[in-house]
């Protein structure tokens, strides 16, 4: 998701990921690590959910539970919040998340979240996480290949410095979603964007263009 979530006015998109689990009512798992595990975020997650899904939420800061594969591994769907990309990443390696993460990808559970929670999943993104202007990271999960760009119209910087990080190969080719887009991948194939909004749109940035690819409106 380049950006929006259950903090936002829409839950198309959140509707869109509980029903890709196939459950009616499925158990989804709320990470809120790169925002520092916010209470008022845990709140309000469950709060949106309600009536939708069974929730719960992984702390890292504040534990809670003393088996996090246990209750990673029994989800439908994880969903992880924004905040700090690469604090979020140390963390979880820490913590050995990082692999029970990748372990939940291979058997099926729907992974998903808005900025900091997309771009994880990825090689390489855009962030904000080492100071006040955009940045780099080269590290991330590399469950997709490539880089991601979160916020490419909801930041005004966003935009150009990808496109010259891409260019000048700072960062590898990769794809980029306006905020209330996201991109839906089967395995490590793209399958289709969507969008809760009008005129939002999700784009493929080579070194040497930049291609609009189709959206689809929830």
């Amino acid at each position: 998701m380049g950006g929006g979530g259950f903090q936002g006015e829409s839950l198309g998109l959140l509707d869109h990921i509980l029903s890709l689990t196939g459950r009616e009512r499925p158990r989804i798992c709320y990470l809120p690590t790169a925002g520092g595990d916010q209470g008022e975020a845990i709140a309000a997650f469950h709060e949106r959910l309600a009536g939708r899904a069974e929730t719960s939420a992984l702390t890292l800061f504040h534990w809670d539970c003393d088996d996090p594969a246990e209750l990673l591994l029994g989800q439908h769907a994880i969903y992880v919040g924004g905040g700090n990309t690469a604090n979020m990443l140390a963390i979880w390696r820490m913590h050995g998340i990082d692999r029970l993460l990748d372990q939940a990808w291979r058997q099926g559970i729907v992974l998903a979240g808005p900025s900091a929670g997309a771009n994880c999943w990825f090689e390489a993104c855009s962030t904000d996480s080492f100071g006040t202007t955009l940045a780099p990271l080269l590290d991330g999960l590399g469950f997709l290949a490539g880089s991601f760009c979160p916020h490419y119209d909801g930041e005004p910087e966003r935009r150009p410095s990808y496109l010259r990080w891409v260019s000048e190969g700072e960062l590898p080719p990769g794809w980029a979603a306006d905020d209330g887009v996201a991109l839906v991948f089967g395995g490590t194939e793209l399958a289709e964007a969507v969008s809760e909004r009008e005129g939002g749109r999700a784009f493929r940035v080579e070194a040497d263009w930049e291609r609009e690819i189709g959206v689809r409106i929830l």
